[in-house]
């Protein structure tokens, strides 16, 4: 008797763990169920993948969607709306929100947001402080936490941590791994004089690369002491690369499309102030160190650093000029790019979007197409040419610094939980995201 499904997905060329081949993926009560030649089952729903190329689903493990306190930028509902339409099947959201997701009752409060608003599933950091340092490891293991996150620079008020001892005592509070924006802002203080107003290249020669390989040097001897796992975040330079490939034992490492697109000086004279993050955009020597990172398995993972301001906020003179840029709806088409390009691999891709998240962060059940796991795809068209621009990004802000960027690889579907959200650039599925599950906390 054939088998029954309730979503196939048909003709498409698989790219997973065991390599690109094609296959059919069935789905049962959001689950993958059967993995090859189903072309004698039937199902409630088929999706045609032919000529398509069919992904695990993208997981973007940084992002900031500024709610609540600051949703003039970007909120809940449309930072997801970016995501899928990104391709993106599930975010792990940030914690410099006003108020900070710090305590129980304002993680209970983000994901009470989300709930019926998000397109995809999602979870937050709560964020490590001097003040909450000796609660971390309870606040760690709530439902819907990925983690906790730790500004060493580049934040102000309770979220900035910046001395060694702070750091210390949240390291010796929680037991998952900490994400970490690994800067040393005693560095960075003194730096700032070097700020020329209305000149954006000179921001990274006040966030220089020597502010964030000594930040990144007492991290990991701070893990190492006490023994605990450490993330550490948009990586920018090429002593950090180095560095960080020799303590794989407690250090994961987080790159980013913009570090391995843009590079400075240009960057920031054509795109002023859109060219402006923390850390910063840097010199074509550091993005080649980024690429080799990848290319010898020292990155672990690509997040888009979502980090949305509005235009007038960018078009202020530097230094007034906000920090952050939009990214979780071009991570994808960027990559893909780069991919065509032969820069990387499809399955290295792959390696970095879903299996290394799984990995870092210990998700229960997404990040790979297995047979139990979560049916979540994202479908991509390989060969489509697009060009990005700022009337085409679905965040609040209206802008993308890859305004004009001829792309090749498209997202055509995102698939969440055996469910299509997003087909041909429309969200068919609204608000469907929930809450995603981790290992160290299923008992929670």
């Amino acid at each position: 008797m054939p088998q029954t499904f309730d979503l196939i997905v048909r003709g498409g060329e698989v790219v997973n763990h065991a390599g690109r081949g094609m296959a059919d993926i069935g789905v049962i009560g959001g689950k993958f169920a059967a993995i090859g030649d189903l072309s004698q089952a039937s199902s409630g729903e088929v999706f045609d993948a032919t000529g398509l190329t069919i992904m695990p689903g993208v997981i973007d493990s940084q992002v900031h969607f500024r709610e609540p306190g600051l949703e003039w930028k970007e909120d809940l509902e449309t930072g997801a709306r970016c995501a899928v339409l990104g391709g993106v099947t599930a975010v792990f959201e940030m914690p410099n929100t006003e108020p900070t997701t710090t305590d129980p009752d304002a993680l209970a409060d983000k994901l009470a947001r989300a709930r019926g608003r998000m397109h995809c599933d999602h979870a937050f950091y709560v964020g490590g402080t001097h003040d909450n340092a000796r609660f971390l490891g309870e606040l760690e293991r709530l439902p819907g936490c990925c983690g906790i996150k730790v500004f060493m620079g580049a934040s102000t008020g309770t979220l900035l941590v910046p001395d060694d001892e702070g750091v210390g005592e949240i390291l010796k509070h929680i037991n998952r791994r900490a994400a970490f924006h690994s800067e040393d802002e005693y560095r960075l203080a003194e730096r700032r004089p070097l700020a020329r107003t209305g000149d954006w290249t000179s921001h990274p020669e006040v966030r220089d690369a020597t502010s964030a390989i000594m930040s990144t040097r007492r991290l990991v001897r701070l893990a190492k002491g006490l023994g605990k796992r450490i993330h550490v975040l948009h990586v920018t330079t090429a002593e950090e690369i180095a560095y960080l490939a020799d303590h794989k034992d407690v250090a994961s490492v987080e790159v980013t499309p913009q570090h391995l697109t843009l590079t400075a000086p240009e960057a920031y004279e054509r795109l002023k102030g859109y060219a402006q993050m923390n850390p910063p955009i840097r010199e074509a020597s550091h993005q080649a160190a980024l690429w080799r990172g990848i290319e010898m398995g020292v990155a672990d993972v690509l997040g888009s650093d979502h980090a949305p301001h509005t235009k007038e906020e960018k078009a202020r003179p530097y230094p007034a000029s906000p920090s952050g840029m939009p990214g979780v709806q071009t991570l994808l088409p960027i990559m893909l790019t780069h991919v065509a390009a032969g820069r990387l691999t499809l399955e290295r891709l792959v390696d970095m979007t879903s299996h290394g998240p799984q990995r870092i962060f210990g998700l229960a059940d997404k990040g790979r197409i297995a047979e139990g796991n979560d049916a979540d795809l994202t479908i991509v068209d390989l060969k489509a040419r697009r060009t990005l621009r700022h009337e085409d990004m679905a965040t609040r802000s209206g802008w993308t610094p890859f305004d004009g960027m001829d792309v090749t690889g498209w997202p055509k579907a995102t698939i969440i939980r055996g469910k299509v959200v997003m087909r041909d650039d429309e969200i068919v599925l609204p608000h469907a995201g929930e809450p995603v599950r981790f290992l160290e906390t299923l008992g929670s």
